[in-house]
């Protein structure tokens, strides 16, 4: 069963300064839970646009995503390539301007669970995990003006 989610956040920043830290890959462990961020494919129209593949870690975890849209500065999507036992998975962030502010809105879903009987808690620490990035993003945007 495809499970899906959306958390939504709310920065003082605008979306401009929001789409800034979230569209650089490799600028993300400076405020993420990320020790590790590469560019392993640049995309286009900017190297971190469609097509770019991102890689992100945190001790021995790491992950790989391809962006599958890069729209500045309102939607930005990825999709798993690997990293995750999941099957499927796809992000899209969708920033939207309100008032001198950002609502940033983080959907996110994925189709299966490698293992079975597990996708229960993966949803639970993926729900988490994208909670506590959308939070960092929006306080790191607001610091950064």
């Amino acid at each position: 069963m495809a499970r899906s989610w959306e958390i939504v956040e709310w920065s003082a920043a605008p979306p401009e300064r929001v789409w800034e830290l979230l569209a650089d890959a490799r600028g993300w462990p400076a405020w993420a839970a990320f020790s590790h961020a590469a560019l392993e494919r640049e995309g286009a129209p900017t190297a971190d646009g469609v097509g770019a593949v991102r890689a992100f870690g945190t001790g021995p975890v790491r992950s790989r995503e391809e962006v599958v849209a890069f729209e500045p500065p309102r939607h930005f999507a990825y999709v798993l390539q690997r990293g995750l036992p999941v099957r499927g998975y796809r992000a899209d962030v969708v920033l939207e301007p309100t008032g001198a502010g950002t609502r940033i809105c983080w959907s996110s879903s994925f189709v299966t669970a490698v293992v079975p009987g597990t996708a229960a808690g993966l949803e639970w620490f993926l729900r988490t995990f994208i909670r506590d990035t959308a939070r960092r993003l929006a306080r790191a945007a607001e610091r950064a003006g």
